[in-house]
Formats: structure tokens, sequence, C-alpha cells
């Protein structure tokens, strides 16, 4: 398959989904060798999960069917340029390449603005809209000091 027919594939992806009831309008695939490995479209609605965009169900997919937590030798096509979100989990993924249709101010005009988090990113986390407080460091950090120590941990 070529680029287009994987981008038509996360577009279709996008309209079934959308079509059917189960959530916004965005769709996706992840392509290892020439072989859609992974498949997702938004189930945030049907599923009552808010982190079930297009992106993160196509990894979680393709992680499942590769049964690997990285994809670096995979691209990701989908519908809309992923939220950020999904660019996070794009990143985690380790996926080093992606192709997207819309594009986010595409995706305002329909009324999906992400923009407010991609302001809220950069702020230190007393100035977010969200209320952050630190609590008990000094007794998370003994989980942080047993990892450290771990010898059969896997890096990630």
């Amino acid at each position: 398959m070529s680029q287009d027919q994987f981008m038509r594939e996360a577009i279709k992806l996008a309209e079934d989904g959308m079509q059917s009831g189960r959530g916004g309008p965005f769709g996706c695939v992840i392509v290892r060798a020439g072989q859609v490995v992974g498949r997702g479209h938004n189930r945030v609605t049907s599923t009552n999960d808010p982190t079930a965009h297009a992106e993160v169900v196509a990894i979680r997919d393709a992680c499942a069917n590769l049964e690997t937590f990285q994809l670096t030798d995979c691209e990701l096509y989908t519908s809309c340029e992923p939220c950020p979100m999904c660019l996070s989990a794009v990143y985690w993924a380790r996926i080093p390449t992606v192709y997207y249709g819309n594009t986010r101010q595409d995706a305002a005009a329909i009324g999906f603005d992400d923009d407010f988090i991609y302001q809220q990113v950069p702020l230190p986390p007393e100035k977010r809209a969200i209320k952050m407080s630190p609590l008990l460091r000094e007794a998370a950090q003994a989980t942080f000091s047993a990892w450290a120590k771990k010898t059969d941990k896997v890096r990630y």
C-alpha cells in the first residue's frame, strides 16, 4: 500500500467511528514495513474514556499485536494532527514519523480546540488552571530509590 492508501484508511476509520456514533471524527493506522499493524478510531463517548483518542487506541492495538511497548520502526497515519496527549503518546511509543490530514486549526474550527492545553503545558505547575500541589514527596522518593537500585528493570 502507498502512503495515500494508509491515510485514506485512517480517514475511513474516522468516518466509520463517527457515523456509528462511537466517537468523534478521528481515525488512525500504524504501519510497519508496509503493513498496517494497528488501527484506531476515536472512542471517547462510546467507552466513557477521555483517553480513547484514535492515536492512543491505534498505539495500544499496534503494541498488543507486535507484543512491544516501543514502535521505533513504525509510521503513524492519522486523520488529524495529534492533540497534546496523543503527541505525547507518539513520543512515548518512539514512533519516528507521523503523517496527518487535518490540522489542529481545522479541528478547532469544528469545536475540538486543544490550544488551551498547548498553552498550559509550558507553565510552571503552580500557574496552571488545574490546581497542582506537591504532597508526600519524601515518601514517594522511596519507590524511586528502589527503582534506581533494581537490577532487573526493563528500561523504557
